[in-house]
């Protein structure tokens, strides 16, 4: 095999982490076991988990090769059964925040026998010839298995053949590939290396400096040939600087007597002049005295230019601070008018203060104290009149009104209904109620819909469905609440009833068909499937049951979540789209502050006249007018794993999920 690890831009976002991991055979012992290859992505990782990937790894390769008298299949089974025991641990500790973020790729090759596993968004191909062949298909819709937890489920094998290629993509960088069709011209490759690669991405550097993840390409030969890793990062010229080639000796003499120290360094140099008096021949026969005295002459010019340099930035950062100034002057100005339009041109001044201040601000712990206190200063300054205008409300103590045990429930999802809260989860086939009076307990669900039950419906049983799954999405039906277990399961829980009832099965409209959202009007329901970029509307006959699916939009709608309320808002990364009839009507940029990174879901309804989106990147959730308009902003450290939220009926109040807190902001007039 011929190894190709492609790690594209790490640390570019400072909260994602990934990692590939190449294991071959050290002995005789574990060449009956072959190679084993694995890749691993954690979104939204904390500091706690940033060794998550390798403790995985490590783990799983320990148990692979520990029993060598086992087949490659089994023995890959074992290490998985490790694993999952490993993370179950984790959980029931109550860190959960890797839940939904974890994704890990497992591949494990003896002879041209491939065994492998997957869970999250990791993507594989298989490239023989000019066949591209979707590899992990058959792992596609495997759900994970409720509490206890079964991350890693069922093995898929498969023989290959010499020259076949094995490609393994984390999904940012799979949609890059797929956005561009480089998988059609990798496969027209007469023989892939890694330089045939560099060329194929030769022309995309800008795009390719906007995206993080991994590619590892496995090339099936009969000899074992480990390629180098290749980080690919954005090409950026620095300009030379004389301080950072000196800086750690100019930390380590940096003293408030300056004076004193030029006057000393002169003396040194005196020295070195007199050293002239020395014989030539002896001072050169002395290696260690003309080390010092090149040490000495590098330390005392490194010094001044340092200084030079030094007061030359001072003196620009100066006159730009005087401007920013200016700007945050103006700002004030604008806001003592009262105007209608002058807010947002207040906000836009003080926004471009903020951006030209913050590069300041990075170089301020190197600069004297006076300078650096007058630079923070100056920004906390404008930070609180942003704050201001943008109405953010920071809570160092939000009100936290439950916390789940790990070994009793693990929640994942959570709606409202009726002043209490229903969670649910994909991982666990029940439901924990949340009262009002805050008592909690789990609603234990018998069974899904039976195999007899779908054919008498007409529908044909899907290949993957279990016995026994959790419950994927919910929505309030009038009196009732819907829940949704993929891949096609409804099931209705009405008010004043103890635990949901099995409904119905609805047809799925086209093959691998994945409902990532779930909204109801009027009676009708509709799903988003983000991947398809498609809405898809079932409508209401009555009674509890509904028409064949329809394909509601004109055009496909790239976006995370989707909410309701006569329209329908689709919510971008950092802006929000809205439709009507199927045709989009308007697409809102939220100008806020701080600038949206990374929307994850956005809620309303036909009661309620705002919109609701949660951002857990930057631990907030922001209230909007259904015109782009900010109405207030929520944000605390304290919210540093959010999951996902709801809003009670009259608006008056926001529940958070993060991770197994439960939090609750109160919104006063």
């Amino acid at each position: 095999m011929q190894i190709f690890e492609f790690h594209f831009n790490p640390g570019l976002k400072p909260d994602l982490i990934f990692e590939s991991f190449c294991y071959e055979p050290e002995n005789i012992y574990e060449k009956k076991m072959g190679s084993l290859y694995m890749t691993g992505l954690l979104k939204n990782a904390l500091p706690k988990n940033l060794q998550l990937l390798e403790k995985i790894a490590k783990l799983i390769k320990g148990e692979y090769y520990k029993k060598t008298i086992f087949t490659p299949e089994k023995s890959l089974r074992e290490s998985l059964k490790e694993a999952n025991d490993f993370l179950e641990q984790i959980a029931k500790k109550g860190d959960v925040s890797w839940l939904g973020n974890l994704s890990f790729a497992v591949l494990a090759l003896k002879e041209f026998k491939l065994n492998f596993t997957k869970v999250g968004g990791i993507k594989m191909f298989l490239i023989r010839g000019r066949k591209i062949i979707d590899i992990d298909k058959k792992l596609r819709f495997q759900d994970i298995e409720p509490y206890p937890l079964k991350i890693f489920g069922n093995i898929v094998s498969g023989k290959l053949a010499e020259n076949d290629l094995i490609l393994v993509f984390t999904k940012e960088v799979f949609d890059f590939f797929q956005r561009n069709l480089l998988l059609n011209e990798i496969a027209k490759l007469p023989h892939f290396s890694e330089k045939e690669l560099k060329d194929i991405l030769s022309g995309k550097k800008e795009e390719l400096s906007k995206i993080s993840g991994i590619c590892l390409a496995i090339l099936l030969t009969k000899e074992v040939l480990r390629g180098k890793r290749e980080e690919i990062l954005p090409q950026i010229s620095k300009e030379f600087s004389l301080k950072e080639v000196f800086s750690p000796i100019l930390k380590a003499l940096r003293i408030t007597k300056l004076n004193e120290l030029q006057i000393k360094l002169i003396n040194c140099l005196s020295r070195i002049i007199n050293l002239s008096k020395i014989k030539i021949k002896s001072l050169i026969s002395n290696k260690k005295v003309i080390l010092v005295l090149a040490f000495i002459l590098v330390l005392f010019f490194g010094f001044i230019f340092a200084r030079l340099e030094e007061k030359q930035k001072i003196r620009i950062y100066q006159k730009k601070l005087e401007g920013i100034e200016e700007k945050m002057s103006l700002a004030e100005g604008f806001l003592i008018l009262e105007k209608p339009q002058t807010p947002k041109r207040a906000n836009s001044l003080l926004k471009e203060g903020f951006e030209e201040i913050s590069p300041i601000v990075n170089e301020a712990p190197n600069l004297p104290k006076y300078f650096s206190d007058k630079v923070f200063s100056l920004r906390d300054k404008i930070l609180e009149k942003l704050y201001n205008l943008n109405k953010l409300e920071k809570i160092a103590e939000p009100k936290l009104v439950f916390e789940f045990k790990a070994e009793e429930y693990i929640p994942q999802r959570m709606i409202a209904f009726e002043n209490n809260l229903y969670f649910f989860s994909p991982y666990a086939n029940n439901l924990f109620l949340l009262k009002e009076n805050k008592e909690g307990k789990v609603i234990e669900i018998e069974q899904k819909p039976s195999t007899e039950a779908k054919l008498g419906a007409g529908l044909v049983p899907h290949r993957n469905e279990v016995s026994g799954a959790g419950f994927n999405l919910a929505t309030v039906f009038a009196d009732s609440i819907l829940f949704f277990s993929k891949p096609s399961q409804i099931f209705l829980l009405k008010t004043g009833e103890e635990k949901p009832n099995q409904l119905t099965v609805l047809k799925e409209p086209y093959p691998d068909f994945n409902s990532d959202d779930l909204s109801s009007f009027k009676g009708n329901l509709y799903f988003f499937d983000r991947k398809a970029g498609q809405i898809i509307k079932y409508p209401y006959l009555g009674n509890f049951q509904w028409k064949n699916p329809e394909f509601w939009l004109k055009k496909s709608a790239v976006g995370k979540s989707m909410a309701l309320d006569g329209s329908v808002w689709i919510l971008d990364k950092n802006s929000i789209l809205k439709y009507q009839g199927g045709n989009l009507i308007e697409k809102i940029e939220t100008d806020i502050f701080p600038p949206p990174k990374e929307f994850s879901k956005i809620f309303t309804s036909y009661s309620l006249p705002y919109l609701y989106t949660l951002e857990p990147i930057q631990k907030r959730i922001i209230i909007l007018t259904k015109t782009g308009g900010i109405v207030r902003q929520f944000q605390s450290e304290k919210f540093d794993n959010l999951l996902d939220f709801a809003v009670s009926k009259d608006g008056k109040t926001i529940w958070l999920l993060n991770g197994l807190k439960v939090y609750q902001i109160a919104l006063s007039p």
